[in-house]
């Protein structure tokens, strides 16, 4: 008896954790460069947060009603997005579930992509660029501006140390295969210019 009391503990302690590591990966996101975050999103703004509150946005299947957190917003620019400025920002209340979570204290400057819905409210996970503003670089500050915009029909492929850019690597690549051309071009000008030389001594 105590051995199948025991059995049934590790039972349960292996549902446990099983659903514990679930829920710790039901949200896994795969890294992206800048560049192709701001492509991806609908709205790309630079705010503070000053405020936050849980609300209800309706019901699931079962009845029960669905939490989120909205995240008060002051915008201090738009760098993507519709014409009148984002007030609240939505967000699920875990992290389990893609949940963001965000300074409050109206203190801190963000970098916010995500989605626009049909009601023009914007939505964010985990998986949205997301970033204190202060820890961008110079150069990605620039490129919020209108570099990103321009190169949004580029692919950006990450590799270890670096990203790069698909079309300035097929850019590159041209270079590459017309620079062999060149040199193989270069002996025969030398070989025609000695031909040319002998025949004139010969003259």
């Amino acid at each position: 008896m105590p051995f199948s009391v025991n059995g049934v503990l590790c039972t349960l302690a292996l549902l446990v954790l099983w659903r514990a590591n679930e829920l710790v990966e039901a949200c896994s996101c795969a890294p992206v460069h800048p560049q192709q975050a701001f492509c991806n999103a609908d709205v790309v703004i630079r705010a503070k947060v000053v405020g936050e509150r849980e609300v209800d946005s309706g019901n699931d299947i079962y009845g029960n009603p669905i939490k989120r957190i909205q995240y008060e917003v002051k915008q201090i620019k738009m760098f993507k997005g519709p014409n009148q400025d984002i007030e609240a920002v939505f967000t699920a209340p875990v992290s389990a579930v893609c949940g963001v979570t965000l300074d409050a204290s109206g203190k801190k400057e963000y970098l916010i992509s995500g989605k626009a819905d049909t009601g023009g409210s914007m939505h964010v996970t985990l998986c949205d660029y997301i970033m204190p503003w202060d820890s961008l670089s110079n150069t990605q500050k620039k490129g919020l501006s209108q570099r990103y915009q321009m190169g949004c029909e580029c692919k950006v492929r990450q590799q270890r140390t670096e990203s790069v850019c698909e079309c300035l690597l097929l850019l590159e690549n041209k270079v590459r295969l017309n620079r062999p051309n060149e040199t193989r071009e270069a002996p025969q000008q030398q070989l025609q210019q000695q031909t040319s030389e002998r025949r004139l001594s010969r003259l």
